[in-house]
């Protein structure tokens, strides 16, 4: 066969399938070229004879990388057996050169193999690069620092002033800064024993505050199941009423007043320190039909009566909002700075009590109108309608700087608190008659 012939026959099979591609890329749309099948074909090389090239052989770069692995590591492995040999043989021909020489070539292969899987990893485990900066710059600039004062002559400027120095009065200087040394580091040993003692104080308030919070949880949950039927109803018999009483005392002799003040906001929210209307024949109190139960004054009944248990009492700064005081003796008691809001105080007694700075916002001395109300007495009943023996003992007691204090307040205050309570008055006294005659 002509192999001209064969030649021109391919030439022409050549063309008339690149002819027939160009047809096909103008069908698909009509007038132009698709750029997705120029794509395809651009994207795919083709043989000299016309006929896709089969799969390639060669190698990529990771393939190249990874044939290039095991001669690499068989290469440093034969480098560190002969540095060693080298090594041995500088030993044992007393070449210390030729033992050096061995001992380092060896040292640098021995490292280069097993930084990447054991070195490497510990040391990212042992340091973040993060930290590992902050030495590496602080020596780096330590040593660009040296450099740089050597460059400019700080070196030679150091030796002729040391060459001119009398080191006689540089030993005594040095004398001098030693006892201030060690008078230095007395001063520190004693901030750091103080600084402890503190941390140490402080953790131990901390944990009395735990203590005593855990108390007074334990408390409050005996005082529940012990008042408190099956049915969530209050169930107090005399012995129960004593008990109370009894743990109340207990434990407000045993906290601070912050204390006080949580165990005084609980037993008054929970009507355990107002007077309760009582069935003449069982004892038990009477619901009032609004869900709750029922309060008398004159008669009734208080499920714990404080009594005396807050007489002197520290209660300064503390919280006593909407708490029931009534009827209590707080004499010579501190309610200094208290918040006081809408609390019962009729017919407490606070003769010399302190309530300075305390807020005294819808506080309640007495019932009825402060014309008509009276302190309490020892044998006259109460008089809730008029106010009469109704009020508090507010004698010697001291109101300096007390805020939010009503005109009827006042003039209450000031009818039946004597000289020393009328001269602490807020706004004083003048033309409010003193009914206490002293």
């Amino acid at each position: 066969m002509n192999p001209k012939a064969s030649g021109s026959s391919s030439s022409a099979a050549d063309g008339d399938t690149a002819s027939s591609a160009e047809d096909r890329l103008t069908s698909s749309n009509g007038h132009g070229t698709d750029s997705n099948a120029l794509s395809q074909m651009a994207a795919v090389p083709t043989s000299p004879s016309g006929q896709p090239p089969l799969l390639s052989t060669t190698p990529g770069p990771i393939a190249q990388a990874n044939q290039f692995d095991a001669p690499r590591g068989l290469s440093a492995t034969t480098i560190v057996l002969g540095a060693t040999a080298i090594m041995l043989v500088g030993l044992v021909l007393n070449l210390s050169w030729l033992g050096l020489l061995g001992a380092a070539i060896a040292l640098i292969a021995a490292i280069s193999i097993l930084w990447a899987p054991f070195l490497r990893p510990f040391l990212r485990e042992l340091v973040s690069s993060q930290e590992a900066a902050i030495p590496i710059a602080f020596v780096g600039g330590f040593i660009a620092l040296i450099a740089l004062l050597k460059l400019i002559g700080v070196d030679r400027w150091l030796g002729s002033l040391f060459a001119q120095a009398n080191w006689d009065a540089v030993g005594a200087l040095g004398e001098v800064f030693g006892a201030v040394g060690q008078i230095l580091i007395a001063v520190l040993a004693l901030y750091i024993a103080w600084r402890q003692y503190v941390i140490e104080k402080d953790l131990t308030t901390q944990q009395n505050l735990i203590t005593q919070q855990q108390t007074i949880d334990s408390f409050f949950q005996g005082i529940s199941d012990l008042v408190l039927d099956d049915e969530g109803l209050l169930e107090d018999w005399p012995q129960e009423r004593a008990i109370a009483e009894g743990r109340t005392a207990a434990i407000l002799s045993s906290v601070d007043s912050g204390g006080k003040a949580k165990i005084i906001r609980f037993l008054s929210r929970a009507r355990l320190l107002s007077p309760l209307k009582r069935d003449q024949r069982l004892g038990r109190a009477i619901l009032d039909g609004s869900g709750g139960y029922e309060e008398d004054r004159v008669y009734g009944v208080r499920v714990i009566d404080l009594g005396v248990m807050l007489a002197g009492a520290d209660l300064s700064n503390t919280d006593l909002r909407w708490t029931d005081l009534s009827e209590m003796n707080l004499i010579r008691a501190n309610l200094s700075g208290c918040d006081l809001v809408r609390t019962n105080l009729s017919g407490t007694i606070l003769c010399q009590a302190s309530l300075r700075g305390a807020d005294l916002n819808g506080t309640r001395f007495f019932y009825g109108k402060a014309e008509t109300a009276s302190p309490r007495s020892k044998t006259e009943l109460p008089d809730y309608r008029t106010g009469a023996y109704t009020g508090a003992v507010v004698e010697n007691a001291d109101f300096t700087d007390a805020v939010h204090l009503s005109p009827e307040q006042r003039e209450y205050c000031c009818a039946w608190g004597g000289a020393k309570t009328r001269s602490s008055i807020p706004g004083g006294c003048e033309g409010i008659v003193n009914k206490l005659g002293r």
